[in-house]
């Protein structure tokens, strides 16, 4: 197994906006051969520190690397990242091997 850490930003005040769009998509991936889960979040209100309003982690783990590249060529995470690239600032994803 292997887990996913991204931190995704959104441009400034469009974080609902791709939110919406991911968790659209959310089925989709949890459909795919391989994926264990697959979810956001958001910073907890008053907890510090804090990633910020514009900002979200998805957290994910997959079977093994074979089933996220996979994921990654699929259909429907194609048309998300069309969908939603001109709403996002930036993207740091993290593919970890658990300790």
């Amino acid at each position: 197994m292997i887990h996913v850490i991204a931190i995704l930003t959104a441009k400034p005040g469009l974080r609902a906006q791709v939110m919406q769009a991911f968790n659209a998509n959310v089925p989709n991936v949890l459909a795919e051969d391989g994926c264990l889960e697959y979810g956001a979040a958001v910073d907890v209100a008053g907890a510090s520190p804090a990633f910020g309003p514009d900002t979200f982690v998805v957290v994910e783990k997959w079977r093994d690397l074979a089933a996220l590249k996979a994921h990654a060529g699929s259909a429907h995470m194609k048309a998300y990242s069309a969908l939603t690239q001109d709403w996002m600032d930036k993207r740091a994803v993290h593919v970890l091997d658990p300790a």
